[in-house]
């Protein structure tokens, strides 16, 4: 619903102009929440949402809460949607409190744990990352709507579809960094690719220019070992063509040596695609003990060869494995089932219950 002055319950924050799995996340509970609460989004778009207002604009709504409501919520996710937000509750003195997620599964540096320590209520992805934040209203897994997330009808045709050449595709998606393991990718495809002639496999997302030398090194290995036309690096890509891309693969790859919760193999079992994965993140609630996906180890590039082509090579597995995918998503991480969760510890806030 559009958010009017006087009547604004929810103002949702996005800050970056760049679309991370952080964006991503919001957007999907965002397009649940527009059906449910008077909101705003403040910062940039996201899709599929409201026009974005201005900060300034978001103060304006929050001034005054709509009837019934005691205050407006502004949920925050990240260190400069957090400071605006006590900006308006603290030194605007707006009725306003704050909702914060955090899905770090780490210690927070000094500065960004005193702001989350301001935060009215915190909902953790994990029990993990509930560990290290104060004032948890609840654990709310994020969720991938598998509205838009859906698989394929005829595979083989989705994957041709995308242009990228092969009968067989795979990928691993994120930011171009060492964090995310994009070279432990690239290692795991230099030995996996030589034995599967039929297969492509990409480097879906985008370097930051710090690491520009990181992603050059990587197309040097690639180019060396005679495998660019089938190794590809296309670079990111809007998010409205994640579903289609998701629909052809078949199986994600994702070799992080550190992530928070980690979007992509959900996005992926929703689509009935299932994953290759470290043990990172919430990848091993996922794979509901082996059901939609293979944990393999740390910087084994072998191991993690061998993992997907047993998985390729038994069409059987596979199709197991899709299934499974797809139904764990739907029964376990929907987006429907987060903003319930969400809507929870609003509820508690509005009634006073903190």
């Amino acid at each position: 619903m559009t958010a009017h002055p006087s009547q604004t319950e929810l103002i949702v924050t996005n800050f970056n102009r760049n679309f991370t799995g952080v964006s991503a996340t919001a957007a999907a509970v965002l397009r649940h929440q527009m059906n449910d609460y008077t909101l705003a989004l403040a910062g940039h778009p996201l899709p599929h949402g409201p026009d974005p207002i201005s900060k300034r604009a978001a103060f304006k709504l929050s001034r005054k809460p709509p009837a019934g409501r005691p205050f407006v919520i502004w949920h925050v996710r990240r260190n400069p949607e957090m400071r605006a937000a006590l900006w308006a509750r603290d030194v605007l003195r707006l009725p306003v409190k704050i909702v914060f997620t955090s899905a770090a599964q780490r210690r927070h540096s000094a500065y960004p744990r005193w702001l989350i320590s301001r935060m009215d209520a915190v909902i953790a992805t994990t029990e993990a990352a509930a560990t290290y934040v104060p004032n948890v209203f609840a654990v709310v897994p994020h969720g991938v709507d598998t509205d838009v997330f859906t698989p394929a009808q005829n595979k083989p045709l989705a994957w041709e579809s995308l242009g990228y050449g092969g009968k067989i595709g795979l990928a691993s998606i994120g930011r171009i960094r060492p964090e995310k393991g994009t070279d432990r990718f690239v290692q795991a495809m230099l030995r996996l690719l030589p034995h599967h002639p039929d297969l492509t496999a990409l480097v879906i997302g985008r370097a930051a220019s710090a690491h520009s030398a990181f992603l050059n090194g990587l197309k040097q290995q690639t180019a060396e070992a005679g495998l660019s036309d089938r190794l590809l690096f296309p670079g990111e890509i809007p998010a409205a063509a994640m579903p289609k891309l998701m629909r052809g693969l078949s199986a994600v790859v994702q070799l992080p040596r550190y992530e928070g919760y980690g979007m992509a193999p959900l996005e992926g079992m929703a689509s009935g695609v299932p994953f290759v994965a470290t043990d990172a993140g919430s990848y091993r609630a996922f794979s509901q003990g082996g059901q939609t996906g293979t944990i393999v180890p740390d910087d084994a590039p072998e191991e993690t060869a061998n993992a997907l082509t047993s998985l390729l090579a038994d069409p059987e597995r596979l199709a197991a494995c899709s299934d499974s995918a797809r139904r764990a998503a739907v029964d376990v991480f929907s987006i429907q089932a987060e903003a319930q969760g969400i809507a929870k510890v609003y509820d508690r806030l509005w009634q006073g219950l903190g």
